[in-house]
């Protein structure tokens, strides 16, 4: 991310289901609930660490703070309580008057609803087999999953994406039937490659 895709981004921003602002702050487990939340969000989001939250007051980080951020480690962090996987980035950007943020962007669930995996977290805010997400109704906060709107419109994308999933097996099935040498057994081993890759060697 750049400084401005950044400016882009917050300039006269709010809050909403995919953008959340923190105040400065270093990198804490508090925060896995809100990587959980997003990565149920439509299309994912983004967390802007260095904006105070009410205020919308920008603050900057310091680069203790900034350092605390190292993706190898939140990565692992969050990995102990997501399943299934979260995919996310993080990039430490100025602004135009170079002050500097942390920007979380979580990719969305690729086909099913992340769920927490264990309890845990700084203040025991995190749940075993709690849904978090972002909900649209009153202000954007990143909770557990508490109304019949919220969990159909989770429900609906994960059988969308599901859906989507068959079908590109589909059409990957087709090309290789049409790549494939002549004879039922190149396609079979073919065929048998693929199945074997989806399902992780298992």
């Amino acid at each position: 991310m750049t400084t401005e895709e950044l400016e882009e981004l917050i300039q006269g921003a709010q809050e909403s289901d995919s953008l959340e602002f923190k105040g400065a702050m270093g990198w804490e487990v508090g925060l896995i609930k809100d990587i959980l939340a997003m990565a149920n969000v439509q299309d994912g989001g983004r967390i802007v660490i260095g904006i105070e939250d009410e205020t919308l007051e920008r603050q900057g980080m310091t680069p203790e703070q900034l350092d605390s951020f190292i993706p190898d480690t939140m990565m692992d962090r969050v990995g102990v309580f997501a399943d299934p996987h979260v995919s996310f980035s993080v990039d430490k950007v100025p602004d135009a008057s170079g002050l500097y943020f942390v920007v979380i962007t979580v990719a969305p669930f690729e086909k099913t609803p992340v769920i927490c995996a264990k309890d845990g977290g700084a203040r025991n805010e995190l749940q075993a087999g709690a849904l978090y997400y972002r909900s649209k109704t009153g202000r954007p906060k990143s909770a557990r999953v508490s109304d019949a709107n919220d969990m159909r419109d989770i429900i609906e994308r994960a059988a969308i994406q599901t859906m989507r999933h068959f079908q590109n097996l589909g059409l990957e099935a087709k090309a290789v039937e049409a790549a494939a040498p002549p004879g039922p057994s190149a396609l079979a081993a073919k065929m048998a490659e693929i199945f074997d890759k989806e399902l992780g060697g298992l």
